[in-house]
């Protein structure tokens, strides 16, 4: 990492024309990425990175620029560029650089340096063989897994300087299935901000046989029947649903661009009074956890919406400083290539005091989902579509069938107000979030909740012979 006299200097030119604000940004990172396909290692992907992001703040408008050359005249360059951006008297500053702590800990029992190559490809290998041995339905098997291990430096003209290291790893399975021209998948992932011990917590034989049993189980599945029905939505699921249809609208850039539907609603009542929704990257080991955002900001929890009021957005330092507030620690980026910008962690909706069984037993007609697909949302609107990998239908408080092909239509936060039990439980899934041509490493949660009305897409009715009838077309 750079020497703080030099990060001062860096800073220093990058004010020497004016500004509000200037911050440099140093990321040093190894990366490993293997793919077991077709019975054997197909890929591997290793390498190491490091380079250094510099930006100005004038006037609420931002200039970054970024290098790969960490020596001191590649950083002066690199802040003489985004100096000339500035608008303003000239600044003459010099630095008293002083830690930020944080009072969360992260430790890793096996960073990816001390877990052996060998073992990476033993577990794909173990992987691939336990899902294959589902039946011959199986046709296809992808295995992969990937580390990284990053170090990084943020320091700024506030005088603050945050030094911290993060691991990541992620280990996933896709089984294809295929029968009479019907093609299913079955999808499994853990990871998270932790060593390769989440090996030790979880058997991959187990994970990828999940991963087979939901592919060729779906292959019997009858087409979904469509129409406006009660949808019971399992923690299992993972926070699809509250990331997509609410977690973006409550990013504070978009909410500034009113490009929000929850924009000026604040104090306001967006969902139900069983719903609250939080985004906290202090939660131990998840995939969006963090000590320190990408600006230094200390992680935190943030209540977005409690009891179904909206409470605040997520805001990185930009957003929070046009508001008056302060920064709740959302400022991220993919790497020092990116400029910080607004970004959600791990968002989930709150347990709420309901049995999960007894949500169902409740329900006299609908659909259950257990596994959520991809989608799309409009974040102005609040609108969504998305696919449901994994469904039931629900009679008289009974799982009766798998459907399959079935997708959700509505508007977040009409959903949000639509949901009238939440269940005790909570179930997390892992993701990476793409937003302005970045991506960064989510969580998503929720307990298994209900929502009274909504609509559901698909190409079936409930009665056998109309099934027959639908198939032969």
């Amino acid at each position: 990492m750079l020497d703080r006299q030099m990060i001062s200097r860096v800073i220093a030119e990058a004010l020497r024309r004016g500004g509000d604000f200037a911050e440099i940004y140093v990321e040093e990172k190894s990366l490993t990425g293997i793919v077991c396909e077709d019975n054997q290692i197909e890929k591997v992907n290793s390498g190491r990175e490091s380079g250094a992001g510099v930006r100005v703040v004038s006037a609420g408008n931002t200039a970054y620029a970024y290098t790969n050359d960490l020596s001191e005249e590649g950083l002066l360059k690199t802040a003489g560029i985004v100096a000339h951006a500035a608008a303003g008297a000239a600044r003459d500053i010099e630095l008293d650089l002083k830690e930020v702590r944080s009072g969360l800990t992260l430790p890793f029992l096996k960073v990816p340096d001390q877990f052996p190559f060998e073992d990476k490809v033993e577990a794909l290998l173990k992987a691939n063989e336990a899902a294959r041995e589902a039946g011959p339905d199986i046709k296809q098997v992808t295995v992969s897994l990937a580390d990284v291990h990053k170090q990084f430096q943020v320091a700024n003209s506030l005088g603050e300087i945050v030094e911290d290291e993060v691991v990541r790893t992620r280990f996933v399975i896709n089984a294809v299935a295929s029968r009479e021209n019907v093609i299913q998948t079955g999808f499994e992932a853990v990871g998270g901000v932790v060593g390769w011990e989440i090996l030790d917590e979880i058997k991959v034989e187990d994970l990828a046989r999940q991963a087979a049993r939901r592919a060729v189980m779906m292959l019997d599945a009858k087409p979904a029947p469509a129409g406006r029905m009660t949808v019971v939505m399992s923690s299992e699921a993972g926070g699809t649903m509250v990331h997509e249809a609410c977690g973006h609208g409550l990013e504070a850039d978009l909410v500034q661009k009113g490009l929000s539907v929850y924009s000026g609603k604040v104090g306001q009542q967006v969902a139900a009074s069983e719903v609250s929704v939080i985004d906290d990257s202090s939660l131990p080991k998840k995939n969006g956890t963090f000590r320190f955002d990408d600006e230094g900001t200390p992680g935190r929890k943030n209540v977005l919406i409690e009891k179904g009021v909206l409470k605040g957005y997520m805001h990185d330092r930009l957003t929070a400083q046009k508001e008056g507030v302060e920064p709740t620690g959302n400022g991220r980026r993919e790497s020092y290539q990116h400029k910080p910008i607004p970004r959600m962690t791990n968002t989930y909706i709150a347990p709420g005091e309901s049995d999960p069984e007894a949500i169902i037993r409740e329900t006299a007609h609908g659909i259950l989902v257990k596994k959520m697909g991809g989608g799309q949302v409009n974040t102005t609107t609040g609108d969504f579509v998305f696919d449901v990998q994994e469904g039931y239908i629900i009679k008289n408080g009974e799982v009766l069938y798998p459907v399959r092909g079935a997708t959700l239509t509505g508007n977040g936060p009409k959903v949000l107000r639509n949901i009238d039990m939440v269940g005790n439980d909570l179930g997390f899934a892992i993701g990476t979030c793409g937003k302005d041509g970045q991506g960064v490493p989510v969580a998503d949660a929720q307990p298994t909740i209900r929502i009274k009305s909504m609509t559901v897409g698909g190409t079936g009715f409930e009665d056998g012979p109309e099934i027959k009838r639908i198939r032969r077309f």
